[in-house]
């Protein structure tokens, strides 16, 4: 249907960003003219089948009763809960409330009546849903799967265009920090951006790694990072300090060694051999398509996307680190992480005692030129 349909849903799992764009559309719609009598805003929140049988009737009543002093009329149906696969959403009494509204709006709106549902979760195997598809405008915003290889890089691009509106910028390393920290979900980002606003002030527009490390609550997800570039950067201490802090606080050594020291050994690794290929480094796209190219032997063993392709993104910012270590380093830390990590699993010997000899390890292999 064409863009100015007067039927319009905005659904998603990002949470905060579909009450975002609902609330934005709403105010577009209205003209943020809303006196509370010639448009209607319904809850959508069901704490059972039949609360959600009496939205549904009420939205109905609402798109069936013309302005009240003439002129356009929008009806938001918000935050439906209702409509996803659970007890309350696969309920009859349910289905029925959902089915006369789909009939109302199948029906046709009067002239000057707008309907804008907004959600967080749909059925989207219901009849309901593939009608919205077919005849209303719909626009999905669903969070970054973190499951996904190269999630950061699109979290890092939503944080940089936030930034922008907020006047920011960021320092790569504050950048790299900020994505681990906040995660995800466009609510927790807006609101570790709008701290970090306020901190700064006026006169400084720039995040710098200190202000995200003062600013942005530590995660373990930031810690294993933070473990991470500390190795690259051959902070032996930094690391250490974090590790034991981890240990002390019940962390599991072998947990740490494969979410934080392995895959930070193996990236330095790909890195500095890529870095031999000759690909540009200087440009994130120029580096990806890069790699890319290149002939399939030489790519084949890189980190790959579940959607093809190398999954360029930690490579990359691995590069600035890598160039501090000779291959054949790198290659004896890769041995000696894999001795540690068995030494983990098979032995008797003191965990703590495992990271550090290799946590030294790595930082002296850095300081080999």
């Amino acid at each position: 249907m064409a863009a100015n349909s007067n039927i319009h849903a905005i659904i998603g799992t990002d949470e905060g960003r579909v009450k975002e764009e609902a609330l934005r559309l709403h105010r577009e719609l209205t003209g943020g003219n809303d006196d509370g009598f010639t448009h209607e805003t319904i809850d959508g929140t069901a704490d059972n089948s039949d609360g959600a049988f009496e939205i549904c009737k009420r939205v109905v009543e609402a798109l069936n009763t013309l302005p009240f002093f003439g002129g356009e009329k929008v009806v938001w149906l918000k935050s439906a809960s209702f409509l996803v696969d659970d007890v309350t959403g696969r309920s009859e009494r349910t289905l029925s409330g959902v089915e006369s509204l789909k009939e109302c709006l199948e029906a046709g709106l009067g002239n000057g009546v707008t309907f804008l549902l907004s959600a967080t979760g749909i059925d989207k195997r219901r009849a309901f849903w593939k009608w919205l598809q077919k005849n209303a405008s719909v626009k999905s915003y669903d969070k970054i799967d973190t499951t996904r290889d190269g999630w950061e890089e699109e979290v890092a691009a939503l944080v940089e265009g936030r930034a922008r509106d907020l006047g920011l910028s960021f320092e790569d390393d504050a950048l790299e920090l900020f994505v681990i920290q906040a995660g995800e979900a466009t609510r927790q980002i807006g609101a570790e951006l709008e701290k970090l606003d306020l901190f700064l002030g006026k006169e400084r527009r720039t995040v710098e790694l200190a202000d995200v490390r003062r600013m942005v609550p530590m995660t373990r997800a930031g810690i294993v990072f933070e473990i991470g570039k500390a190795l690259q950067t051959g902070d032996a201490a930094r690391a250490l300090e974090l590790i034991d802090r981890q240990l002390e606080a019940g962390e599991n050594a072998i947990g740490l060694m494969r979410a934080s020291i392995i895959p930070t050994v193996r990236n330095l690794f790909m890195a500095r051999v890529v870095a031999e290929t000759g690909v540009p480094t200087g440009n994130y796209k120029a580096f990806a398509g890069a790699l890319d190219r290149l002939p399939e032997i030489q790519r084949a063993w890189l980190p790959q996307k579940k959607a093809g392709g190398v999954n360029a993104y930690p490579l990359f910012l691995s590069m600035g680190a890598a160039r501090a270590f000779r291959i054949e380093g790198l290659r004896k830390v890769m041995e000696s992480a894999l001795k540690a990590d068995k030494a983990l699993v098979t032995t008797a010997l003191d965990h703590r005692l495992v990271l550090h000899r290799l946590v030294a390890e790595i930082s002296s292999a850095a300081k080999r030129r």
